[in-house]
């Protein structure tokens, strides 16, 4: 997956370039993506690793094991970085608190590459300073290096680290991250301020960037677009073509030119074709360029067979009549996975489905025993109650309070299971609810901390819906009736590995899931029953690990949706649940909170500040505090249309998912202000979801540039296809006007439509200025725009030569 290890110098490509416009011999031969690395080592002052724990990486005597890590130059995904010749023998990280590093020749610069980790989960800024003293903040988001239940893929990782300064060691996995992002090229790049200290702190180990094609004449509207293929990546996706299972082979084709060169003559601007060659290799389904102004990237998929591991491919760009422009040689090749074994490195190549990537938005469903209390105070989960009456189990507790002043000291949580009976439960309500909301995919809690299952758990338990509450199998309901009547909406499975008081997982219990019998939350002597349990010998083997396989195999998952991670047979689940669903036909997903081999993360009531590259889905309740029902929350405090479209829209727009959660009552209602909501929702998302599903992040930038003064330009966010570009705003626009102040992929002869119920066909006069300012004129438009909620998209259609 990685480009030729050398460093290019971009005038000499740019001179190739030119031999390529005057049809000479070279011109076959596409520009190296360049890279710089550089030297930041005079700014260490912290060392991660040593070979016996003697260093100090987080403050507390944790660091490393040197013995792990790579040494000398480091390459990841074409970009080299300088690492120790030797670990512990010196500082080998510099700890950011606002630290500038000043480039010995000012370039202006296409990418910047990182190669860092962080003491927790946060965001971080890296300032960028410009020769014509424009700024620009490039948000990192920065990942913990060590990740208890091992819920990250670092490109560096190490099976265990040193605790107590070598005194003992802890078998969690730890990991530096790499992490590239778009700079602008208006201006040189002049100087990096990294991260200023605050209560986290950004380790960051090597730097790179990636210079751009200057053009070596006055006129720069007439060097013609500089390609060069950043990568091409051997996927674990496939789809069926003319009854051939292709793999989708990912490649993304960056032209160098700076942003300040772009004109429709600097731009690819007409269908290209993109295909893979190599020993055995055949392209069946060539990917597809329309568009690439200069500073930009496109990502599009190849697929192909033959491919096998450990060889060479070259990708071909071909244009609309079948010429080569140019070729790119030397990427490594890997085969198509179709018998899948359980190994870590063999399943870390797994990833997200194209399904689940062009999904976008799905529905969560929190529905349980904890669906009948229905109680938490504000900031507390209602699915916890359980948790919280017995922690603490006193006055200072409010759901021990509540639950004692409601049903009394004399009644337990499993007192609750017959309440659940979901009397009101109609499948093809819900599941045509979800449609009509626009949801492309949902994930039902099947099984939450409790321990009480929504499915025929067989003889691992009795603790069940199909055995006590409803008495019936209400993942098989929802499951068959979705795929009956709503096949094209996938079907996920929410699954909790450790329960908080099963006795049998006392032996692995840890933190808030200890097992164990809960002692009785008034009367501390008595303990409390766990229906339904069954005699077994161990959690894991008996009950956990056939209960995932039973969802995967029986009942037909898309979606293995773990929480809260622990003890657990995840790596031999991952290789059976994959070859289960490609024996039929299906393409399936892990979560990260299964332990281990991750395919997407799973931020929590927060989303990620920036564009991620890989997959991740952001769940959020509609309730602002709780996935389950809560009693408390007034209807007016759920997620209403406008905060669920521009949440969506802020997501996608950084290559993320929505996971909207719902919870429904214990008769199995969805009550109606969540409904209402989900509709609104799916409203929108009817005449202006062509801007959400089936789209890519912009490169450059997932949003447009807005001075601290400017409280007139509406906060707007950007996504792409093969031949559209969209530009959703946040508030509608005013005084006739739409005003982007960022340099958009625009060439003379596009046309931009507002996005409305009335599939308004007329296009709307643009202008942009020398500066890339774009401005729309809307005054003609303005009924229209007044007639949409929530979020106002304005889609650009490519004219293509």
């Amino acid at each position: 997956m990685k480009s030729p290890p050398h460093c290019v110098n971009p005038h000499v490509l740019l001179a190739l370039h030119l031999l390529t416009s005057l049809g000479l011999s070279l011109a076959q031969t596409l520009t190296p993506f360049p890279f710089r690395t550089v030297n930041i080592s005079q700014l260490f002052d912290n060392t991660a690793a040593s070979p016996d724990g003697s260093a100090d990486f987080d403050g507390h005597g944790d660091s490393f094991d040197s013995q792990f890590l790579p040494t000398g130059p480091f390459t990841y995904d074409g970009i080299t970085y300088n690492l120790p010749t030797t670990w512990g023998a010196q500082p080998d990280n510099v700890m950011a608190s606002g630290q500038v590093i000043t480039l010995d020749e000012p370039t202006t610069a296409h990418e910047i590459h990182f190669l860092l980790a962080g003491d927790a989960d946060f965001g971080a800024d890296f300032n960028m300073t410009f020769v014509d003293g424009s700024t620009q903040s490039v948000q990192v988001q920065v990942k913990n290096w060590y990740v208890w239940a091992n819920v990250y893929k670092g490109v560096i990782e190490t099976p265990s680290h040193f605790e107590q300064n070598g005194a003992a060691r802890n078998l969690n996995r730890t990991n530096i991250y790499q992490w590239s992002a778009s700079i602008l090229s208006e201006s040189p790049l002049q100087s990096i301020t990294l991260p200023a200290q605050g209560s986290h702190t950004t380790h960051l180990f090597g730097m790179a960037f990636t210079p751009s094609a200057s053009p070596d004449t006055n006129d720069t509207d007439s060097t013609g677009p500089v390609l060069s293929v950043r990568r091409a990546r051997f996927t674990s996706r496939w789809e069926m073509i003319n009854g051939v299972r292709a793999q989708a082979v990912e490649v993304t084709l960056a032209n160098l030119l700076p942003s300040s060169a772009h004109s429709a003559n600097n731009s690819l601007n007409s269908n290209h074709s993109i295909a893979i060659t190599g020993d055995g290799i055949t392209t069946v389904l060539p990917g597809t360029v329309n568009r690439l102004v200069p500073g930009d990237q496109a990502r599009v998929d190849v697929f192909v067979t033959g491919s096998t591991d450990n060889s060479n491919a070259t990708v071909e760009v071909r244009d609309s009549t079948e010429n080569t422009v140019g070729t790119s040689e030397g990427w490594d090749t890997s085969a198509l996975i179709e018998n899948w074994v359980p190994d870590r490195d063999v399943l870390n190549v797994h990833e997200t489905p194209t399904w689940w990537n062009n999904a976008k938005f799905g529905i969560f469903i929190h529905w349980g025993v904890y669906s009948y209390p229905a109680w938490a105070p504000p900031s507390q989960y209602a699915e916890w109650y359980d948790w919280y009456m017995h922690n603490p189990a006193n006055e200072s507790s409010p759901t021990w309070v509540h639950h004692r002043d409601t049903y009394g000291e004399s009644v337990v949580y499993d007192d609750f299971i017959p309440f659940f009976n979901a009397s009101k439960f109609n499948a093809s309500a819900w599941v045509d609810l979800f449609d009509r909301a626009g949801a492309k995919y949902f994930v039902l809690v099947t099984k939450h901390h409790d321990g009480f299952a929504l499915f025929d758990t067989g003889n691992s338990t009795d603790r069940n819906s199909v055995k006590f509450g409803p008495k019936r199998d209400l993942v098989a309901e929802l499951f068959e009736t979705s795929a009956r009547e709503k096949p094209d909406l996938h079907r996920g499975t929410y699954y909790s590995l450790p329960e908080w008081f099963n006795p049998d997982f006392a032996p692995y219990g840890f933190g808030t899931w200890p097992g164990g019998l809960a002692h009785n939350a008034y009367n501390a002597s008595e303990v409390e029953p766990y229906t339904g349990r069954l005699p077994i010998d161990d959690y894991i083997e008996d009950l956990q690990f056939p209960q995932m396989l039973s969802l995967a195999e029986k009942y037909g998952t898309e979606i293995m949706w773990c929480d809260i991670g622990g003890p657990n047979k995840t790596i031999e689940f991952a290789a059976a649940f994959y070859n289960s669903a490609m024996a039929d036909g299906r393409q399936v997903t892990i979560n990260d909170r299964c332990g281990a081999v991750p395919d997407f993360t799973t931020p929590e009531y927060t989303t990620f500040n920036s564009i991620q590259t890989a997959s991740w889905e952001s769940s959020e309740g509609m309730d602002p505090f709780s996935y389950g029902l809560n009693s408390r929350t007034n209807a007016s405090q759920y997620k209403n249309g406008t905060t669920i479209i521009q949440t969506l829209v802020d997501i996608v727009s950084k290559n993320g998912n929505f996971l909207l959660d719902i919870g429904p009552t214990a008769e199995g209602e969805i009550i109606a202000p969540m409904a209402d909501n989900l509709l609104d929702a799916g409203s929108w998302l009817a005449h202006s979801g062509e801007c959400v599903y089936d789209t890519k992040f912009w490169f450059p930038t997932s949003q447009d540039i807005k001075t601290p003064n400017d409280t007139t330009s509406p906060s707007t966010r950007f996504t792409t296809t093969p031949t559209t570009f969209c530009m959703v705003t946040f508030s509608p626009p005013s005084g006739g006007q739409l005003v982007i102040d960022k340099r958009v992929p625009l060439l003379p002869g596009d046309e931009i439509f507002f996005l409305s119920p009335n599939a308004n066909t007329t296009s709307l006069p643009w202008t942009m200025a020398d500066n890339g300012k774009l401005t729309v004129d809307v005054s003609g438009s303005m009924d229209e725009i007044e007639s949409v909620k929530f979020a106002w998209a304005f889609q650009v259609k490519y004219k293509l030569d």
